[in-house]
C-alpha cells in the first residue's frame, strides 16, 4: 500500500490548474492545451484512484491510505486525511465522473476555455479532499471551496437565468454550512480536538447530540437537498452547464448524504434514532413530491432535475433506516445514480446542442435520426427506474429491505420512486423519442459523434456492471457498514466480504 497515493489523486488536478494557468500562446492554442492537460491530469488521477482501489483491504478496519501533518496543534486542529471502505468509493466517482465532465464539455464550452477547466480540476480537488478528510476543520474547508467552483460553472458558463441559480446555489450552501461550523466549534470546545476518529467516540451528552445532528442536518440537507430544502436545485442543475450538471448532481450532492452518514448516524447514533421518523417522512415526501412535478415539465433538464431530487429521498431514507442494508442500499444508490444521473444530462445535451432547444414539445422521432443515443438513453431510463441488471435495482431494492424492518408503509412509499419514476421517465422518452420521423429541429440531427459516445459508453458499463455483479462494490464498504452500525456480536459474526443479505 502506497501512503502516497491518496496525496496525489488529491492535489494532481490542482497541480494541473496551475499548468493551465501559465500556459501562454495565442488564444486557440491556450484553449487546445487547456482542454488536453485538463483531461491527460483527470485521467492520471483517475488511474490512481483506481489503484487505491485495488489495494484497498476492505477487511483491515480504521483508515487506510492515511496521511497526518500538524497544522494548529495547539487547537487541537491538523491535516489528517484518509479513506475508509465507505469514502474511497466516492473518491472513485468523482475522478471517474471527472474526465467525462471535460470530454463531454469540449464543444459544449467555448467561451473561457481555460478558466473553465480549471474550475472542473478544483472542483475535482475539493471533492476528494472532501470524501477523505479525517479532521473536521478541514472537512469544512474543503466542503467549503466547493463553492467556489461550483458557484462559477454556474454563474459563468450557465444559462439565461445563470446569476440568479448561481446566487442561490452560494446562499442556501453557505447558509447551512453556518450550522455546521457551529456544530463544529461545540464539539472542539467539548473534546479540544476536531479529529474525526476521536470524535467517533466521543460521549456527548443526549441533549448536546441532538443539537450537533440537527446542526449537520441542516447544513447537508441543503447539499442533498432534503425537502424542504431543495429551492436551489432545479434551477442549479437546469441553468448549469451540462458538464457542470453532471458533477453537481453525480458528486456534489453526494457530499451531503455521505456527510448525514458520516457526521450524524455513524457520530451520533442516538439522537439519529430520535431524528429518524421525521427524516424518513421527509425522504417519502421528497420522492412523491419530486415525481409529480418532474411530469408538469417542459425542459428536459428539469425532469432530470427533479428526478435527481426525487432519488435522494430515497437516499435519505435507507440511511435514516439505520440498518445495515438499508444504509448499504443508500451508499449503493448513490454510486449508480451518480453514474446515471450524469449519463442522462449528457443525452439530454446531446440533442439540445444540436437542436438549439431543450423543450420537449420541439422533439418527436429523434430515435430515427440518432438511433445510437436512442439505445443509450433507454438503458439510462430504465436504470434510473430502478430495472433489475442495473445498479438502481440493487440500490433501491436494499433501500427497501431495510426500510421494512422500520415500516412497511415507509418501504411502500420510498418504492413508489419505482411506480413514478417509470411515469415521467418514459413520458419523457416517449415524447422525444418516437412519433413522426424528421419533424421539425429533428430533421437536422445526426447520431452521436466519438467525444459523445467516449461520455456515455463508460456510464452504460459501470450502469451494468453495479447491476450484474454488485458484490464487487459492496464488498468494499459493506464490513465498515456492519461494524459501525450493527451490534457489535452481530458485527463479528459477519463471514466473508458480502453478507448474504446484501449480496
Amino acid at each position: 500500500m502506497h501512503p502516497i497515493l491518496l496525496p496525489l489523486v488529491t492535489y494532481l488536478p490542482l497541480g494541473g490548474a496551475l499548468v493551465i494557468l501559465l500556459t501562454r500562446g495565442t488564444t486557440e492554442a491556450v484553449e487546445g492545451a487547456s482542454r488536453w492537460v485538463a483531461l491527460w491530469t483527470s485521467l492520471l488521477v483517475f488511474a490512481l484512484s483506481v489503484l487505491m482501489w485495488i489495494e484497498f483491504d476492505p477487511h483491515q478496519p480504521g483508515f487506510q491510505f492515511v496521511q497526518m501533518l500538524d497544522w494548529a496543534p495547539s487547537f487541537g486542529i491538523s491535516y489528517h486525511a484518509g479513506v475508509d471502505g465507505i469514502s474511497i468509493l466516492f473518491v472513485l466517482l468523482a475522478t471517474f465522473l471527472t474526465p467525462l465532465s471535460i470530454i463531454g464539455g469540449w464543444k459544449l464550452v467555448t467561451n473561457r476555455v481555460r478558466d473553465y477547466m480549471v474550475a472542473v480540476l478544483l472542483l475535482e480537488t475539493t471533492l476528494v479532499g472532501l470524501f477523505s478528510a479525517l479532521d473536521l476543520v478541514l472537512f469544512y474547508v474543503f466542503y467549503e471551496a466547493t463553492l467556489i467552483p461550483g458557484s462559477l460553472m454556474i454563474g459563468v458558463w450557465g444559462g439565461p437565468k445563470r446569476i440568479w441559480a448561481s446566487i442561490q446555489f452560494f446562499l442556501f450552501t453557505f447558509g447551512g454550512s453556518l450550522f455546521m461550523l457551529l456544530a463544529l466549534l461545540a464539539m472542539w470546545n467539548a473534546t479540544g480536538t476536531t479529529d474525526i476518529p476521536v470524535l467517533m467516540h466521543a460521549n456527548f451528552p443526549p441533549a448536546m447530540q441532538c443539537w450537533l445532528l440537527l446542526g449537520f442536518v441542516l447544513a447537508f440537507g441543503v447539499k442533498l437537498p432534503l425537502f424542504p430544502l431543495h429551492a436551489w436545485l432545479p434551477d442549479a442543475y437546469t441553468e448549469a452547464p451540462t458538464p457542470a450538471s453532471a458533477m453537481l448532481s453525480g458528486v456534489l450532492s453526494k457530499a451531503g448524504a455521505y456527510g448525514l452518514l458520516r457526521f450524524g448516524i455513524l457520530m451520533f447514533p442516538d439522537a439519529a434514532r430520535l431524528f429518524a421518523p421525521y427524516v424518513l417522512t421527509l425522504g417519502v415526501i421528497a420522492v412523491i413530491y419530486a415525481a409529480i412535478i418532474a411530469l408538469a415539465q417542459t425542459d428536459m433538464k428539469r425532469v432530470i432535475a427533479y428526478s435527481s431530487f426525487s432519488h435522494m429521498g430515497v437516499i435519505a431514507v435507507g440511511l435514516f433506516t439505520l440498518t445495515p442494508e438499508g444504509i448499504d442500499g443508500a451508499i449503493f444508490q448513490m454510486l449508480s445514480h451518480g453514474v446515471v444521473i450524469a449519463a442522462l444530462f449528457f443525452c439530454v445535451a446531446a440533442v439540445s446542442w444540436r437542436a438549439e432547444t431543450r423543450s420537449i414539445e420541439a422533439f418527436s422521432g429523434v430515435a430515427h435520426k440518432m438511433p445510437v443515443l436512442a439505445t443509450l438513453a433507454m438503458l439510462f431510463v430504465m436504470a434510473n427506474i430502478g430495472l433489475p441488471g442495473t445498479g438502481a435495482f440493487v440500490g433501491e431494492l436494499l433501500v427497501m429491505v431495510g426500510a421494512i424492518h422500520v415500516s412497511f408503509w415507509i418501504a411502500f412509499l420510498a418504492g413508489t420512486s419505482m411506480i413514478l419514476g417509470a411515469v415521467y421517465m418514459l413520458v419523457l422518452y416517449r415524447r422525444v423519442m418516437f412519433g413522426s420521423a424528421g419533424r421539425g429541429v429533428v430533421a437536422m440531427l445526426r447520431d452521436l459523434t466519438g467525444p459523445e459516445l467516449a461520455v456515455l459508453v463508460p456510464c452504460a458499463i459501470v450502469t451494468l456492471w453495479m447491476g450484474i455483479h454488485p458484490a464487487s462494490f459492496l464488498r468494499v464498504f459493506d464490513p465498515a457498514v456492519v461494524n459501525a452500525v450493527a451490534p457489535p456480536q452481530a458485527a463479528a459474526a459477519v463471514a466473508g466480504p458480502v453478507r448474504p443479505a446484501a449480496g
